[in-house]
């Protein structure tokens, strides 16, 4: 990982690029083969998680028994976005548990109409409640890993809750708050125009259409997911992307070890990234990668992430 140094107040500097190091997780990312993303690797198992918003599909990898470590996906995202780092993380000495949020995937029944009182839409704190509901299942504290969306509501749940994170990894968060899918490269004017509707379309149509050219199979799967994912839970993701929190004070001030993890050519750009990392006080590390480097870098990331779950044993 990237490690940082200090500025002139004494705090920490994040590193710009960190896929620099040539070594074996660069080298088996390098290597990826295209494959079938719906089989699980050996070791990883399928599960449930009743949630308060319905029942979430996850799967899990490791000793029930070891410290735990949630993986949490984003908006037409699925668990099997990090199928390559369960086994890395688990041969670690880590629990570590992933799901699909709520109106996504396999997890597509789960929603505000299922919650005590029933509401009408996906909101922030339908997910960050679900997130919660998962972390108290360990009564100690649980590394904690978002990706995109998620890595907000991974944020909003550790304001709620502090005592419940060991760590806070951000993979590709959106850096600034409120609106913040005007920052997306290029396009991203767009989204102060349209309604939240037609943005969703706009998004599945880039998807599907393969504009990020992801190998056959991998095309193959995300593009089936859209059979199961609720559309409307979309289209709420991208309305409250729009009203991103400003949550960088919180986080600045907690002394929890923070990472922030983004691919090179992701939506947003870098340097916007780098100012959200120096802002909250986190680590980044920076792969050779578009949005998803949990798909097109899982062998650094893990790498990374070991580092800094590690650290907070040592510590």
């Amino acid at each position: 990982m990237a490690s940082a140094g200090s500025n002139a107040q004494g705090g920490p500097v994040p590193e710009g690029f960190g896929s620099g190091l040539v070594d074996d997780a660069a080298r088996r990312d390098a290597a990826l083969p295209d494959f079938d993303w719906a089989l699980l690797p050996a070791g990883v198992m399928r599960g449930q998680f009743e949630a308060p918003s319905g029942t979430l599909a996850t799967i899990a990898a490791g000793d029930p028994g070891k410290p735990r470590v949630l993986l949490v996906p984003g908006a037409t995202g699925s668990k099997e976005d990090f199928i390559l780092m369960l086994p890395e993380l688990a041969a670690a000495g880590y629990f570590v548990l992933s799901c699909d949020i709520a109106g996504q995937y396999e997890s597509a029944q789960a929603g505000p109409e299922n919650l005590v009182p029933p509401r009408n839409c996906y909101d922030y704190e339908l997910f960050r409640d679900d997130l919660l509901a998962m972390l108290d299942t360990d009564q100690g504290a649980v590394h904690v890993v978002g990706y995109s969306f998620a890595a907000v509501v991974a944020q909003l749940a550790f304001v709620q809750r502090p005592e419940k994170f060991r760590s806070l990894t951000l993979i590709s968060c959106p850096p600034e708050p409120g609106q913040s899918l005007r920052y997306v490269r290029l396009a991203g004017w767009v989204s102060c125009w349209v309604t939240s509707r037609v943005g969703t379309a706009l998004m599945i149509w880039g998807i599907r259409s393969n504009i990020a050219r992801v190998a056959p199979q991998r095309l193959r799967f995300v593009r089936s997911r859209f059979a199961f994912t609720r559309r409307a839970s979309v289209v709420d993701i991208i309305g409250l992307m729009k009203h991103t929190p400003d949550l960088r004070r919180v986080l600045a001030a907690a002394t929890l070890p923070k990472l922030v993890a983004v691919g090179e050519h992701d939506l947003w750009p870098l340097a916007l990234h780098r100012s959200f990392a120096q802002s909250i006080g986190a680590r980044i590390s920076v792969y050779r990668a578009g949005h998803s480097p949990s798909e097109t870098s899982p062998y650094q990331i893990s790498r990374d992430l070991i580092a800094l779950f590690d650290a907070t044993v040592s510590a």
